[in-house]
């Protein structure tokens, strides 16, 4: 079942030129600032997701002076060694460009306690990058175990976790644990999902909303999968942002995805279509985004699609009169 994506895609091996990673020390206080010039979660503007597939595009783009130009980068957090970035990360991060590590396994909307090796893992790389924060996701990913008596089951997907008052204290103590162990801000991502469970009983911007409300967390909106749900679960976008508390965001994705019989999959292989860019205008409507990132999975196109995107994503900021804030 997919989610936001296929998070077994995603944890691919980042193979190609890597050098030693970059010194890091802590980024900060929980504020979302960070002393260093790797940039604050209130000025991202317009990014998009490093692949080891794109790494020469996304490096053009980052050098370029037109409104396609990218100031940040987010890269799947489990597919870097720390002590062994990427050439091309290496060179991003030297040239101003922030980098974001997207974590896809802790799981914290799992019924165990977050795992204390994943947590570290993931905070070393916000260090070694010099992020100002880190992401992850509101899903689940495996279940069973010790204390079930069952063999483990990793799924490969971010699965969604009921949106019920008992799930939710789950996952409120769950982010809890993270942000006491990360040295940087957390934000929680909203997942795409084909089927509810039984016991919802509340909308998805309500949870959101008391998610963020209770923990301090920052949201990371993706509009690709508001519009998953609204196609696949019959949910209204605009609802759900509407229920969004101001100043709850630390930044937005957008993505492609395919219609197959009535399904819309999250596929992150295709281009951004008109129904996600208005999804993104209905937020922007509401609220100033930090920063902006177009995520890209797999089939991926050359420079100038990936360029011919971002413009249209700019031209939504800019219609929106948001252009001032994401950069």
């Amino acid at each position: 079942m997919p989610s936001k994506s296929d998070a077994a895609r995603k944890l691919k091996s980042t193979s190609g030129n890597e050098t030693s990673g970059l010194g890091g020390g802590r980024g900060g206080d929980h504020t979302g600032r960070r002393e260093g010039g790797g940039g604050t979660v209130e000025q991202l503007g317009l990014g998009i997701g490093w692949r080891p597939e794109i790494a020469d595009a996304v490096e053009e783009l980052a050098s370029a002076e037109g409104p396609e130009r990218v100031r940040w980068v987010e890269v799947v957090a489990e597919n870097i060694c720390p002590g062994h970035l990427p050439d091309s990360l290496v060179r991003l991060r030297g040239r101003g460009v922030t980098v974001v590590p997207h974590g896809v396994s802790l799981g914290l909307g799992g019924a165990e306690r977050p795992d204390p090796q994943r947590l570290a893992a993931l905070a070393e790389r916000a260090e070694a990058l010099g992020a100002p924060l880190v992401t992850e996701h509101i899903a689940f990913v495996r279940a069973g175990g010790a204390a079930t008596g069952s063999p483990r089951l990793e799924a490969g997907h971010l699965l969604p976790v009921p949106r019920s008052r008992d799930a939710l204290e789950v996952l409120v103590e769950n982010v809890r644990i993270a942000q006491d162990s990360l040295p940087v801000p957390l934000a929680l991502e909203n997942v795409a999902a084909l089927f509810g469970w039984p016991d919802d009983d509340m909308g998805e911007g309500a949870f959101l909303a008391e998610l963020a409300g209770r923990t301090g967390v920052k949201l990371l909106v993706d509009v690709a999968n508001l519009h998953t749900n609204r196609v696949n679960r019959g949910e209204d976008p605009v609802e759900a942002l509407d229920a969004l508390p101001d100043g709850a965001l630390a930044y937005v994705h957008v993505a492609g995805g395919a219609e197959r019989d009535g399904i819309w999959h999250d596929t992150h292989a295709h281009p951004v279509p008109g129904p996600v860019l208005e999804v993104l205008e209905a937020l922007c409507e509401r609220h100033r985004p930090p920063g902006v990132l177009l995520e890209r999975d797999d089939d991926f196109p050359p420079l100038p699609e990936l360029a011919g995107e971002l413009r249209s994503v700019r031209r939504v900021l800019e219609r929106s009169g948001r252009s001032s804030r994401v950069g």
